[in-house]
């Protein structure tokens, strides 16, 4: 990392989904990528907004910036994606991991969404683990951190990671593994891939909930306060050791409030599903009787 460009990076907290996205900028030529942005939507009534999204487009004209880039960790279950709305104002391409295809071919038949491709055609770039690209002076690299979902990457920057769902703050713990496509054991390998990054490279989370005892959102910390202090991860805990506790975990967890809205508008690259013959877009609930409520749809 020593002599690489330093990024500026700025972040922006979106206390309804509890998101973090990052406008991140190459300091002498100005030109910038935005990863993870967040459009506004409210699930009560449907209603869509664009003003998270807009106080980051504000904040780069005000800074100058050029963005060429908007930047996915993964295919999100807790928020809707801007990428489409930043796309069309600045003309900037979408990136995701090239293994969103596989997430399509997950939820395609789920929603039943037989107008969705799964070759990640939706997206400008599907990213390959190790690529690099640059941001102006700034070289990118892509790391691959399966196990949230298969299509989970990070984003390394000189000495800054974007870890997507990957990790929490140390006193908060690790990402779930749970939805379909997860895999505990896959999810603590990528945890060893970027904890064996040097001690001081810091390490910038998508989602921050303020862990018990803390009252203040927080979203940056460093490799080694992750290996010191992860309370999922601390005492050399095994791989199978972690796994069990995260399937225990897990179980006891209730689906992200925007799960079904999300996936259907993520895997499209922040797109709703096409328009009906009246001009209006539409979002799918898939019922699910449980045991012995199979009439009460019928």
């Amino acid at each position: 990392m020593t002599g690489a460009i330093q990024p500026s990076i700025r972040a922006f907290f979106d206390e309804t989904t509890n998101t973090v996205s990052y406008l991140v900028s190459d300091p002498a030529s100005g030109r910038a990528a935005v990863i993870d942005p967040v459009l506004d939507y409210d699930h009560r009534d449907g209603s869509v907004d664009v003003g998270s999204v807009e106080t980051i487009l504000a904040a780069a004209r005000d800074g100058g910036l050029t963005i060429d880039w908007v930047l996915e960790t993964h295919a999100h279950a807790d928020h809707l994606s801007g990428a489409p709305y930043i796309k069309g104002k600045t003309g900037a391409r979408i990136g995701i991991g090239e293994h969103i295809k596989d997430v399509q071919k997950i939820f395609r038949p789920l929603f039943n969404a037989d107008d969705l491709a799964t070759d990640g055609s939706d997206f400008d770039h599907l990213f390959k683990d190790g690529e690099r690209f640059t941001i102006g002076g700034l070289t990118v690299e892509v790391m691959h951190t399966p196990g949230h979902t298969p299509a989970d990457i990070a984003y390394k920057i000189a000495d800054a990671v974007f870890v997507g769902d990957t990790l929490f703050m140390p006193d908060y713990g690790t990402a779930r593994a749970d939805f379909p496509g997860g895999d505990a054991h896959q999810l603590y390998r990528s945890i060893q891939k970027l904890l064996a990054l040097p001690p001081p490279t810091r390490l910038f989370m998508c989602h921050d909930y303020k862990a018990p005892g803390r009252d203040t959102y927080a979203w940056e910390t460093t490799v080694q306060a992750e290996r010191d202090g992860n309370v999922h991860l601390r005492g050399g805990v095994t791989e199978d050791e972690f796994v069990a506790m995260r399937t225990e975990r897990d179980a006891t967890l209730k689906a992200p409030t925007l799960l079904l809205p999300s996936i259907q508008v993520n895997i499209r690259a922040g797109r709703f599903p096409k328009a009906q013959h009246n001009g209006v877009h539409y979002l799918l609930l898939p019922v699910r009787p449980r045991a012995g409520a199979e009439a009460a749809v019928g």
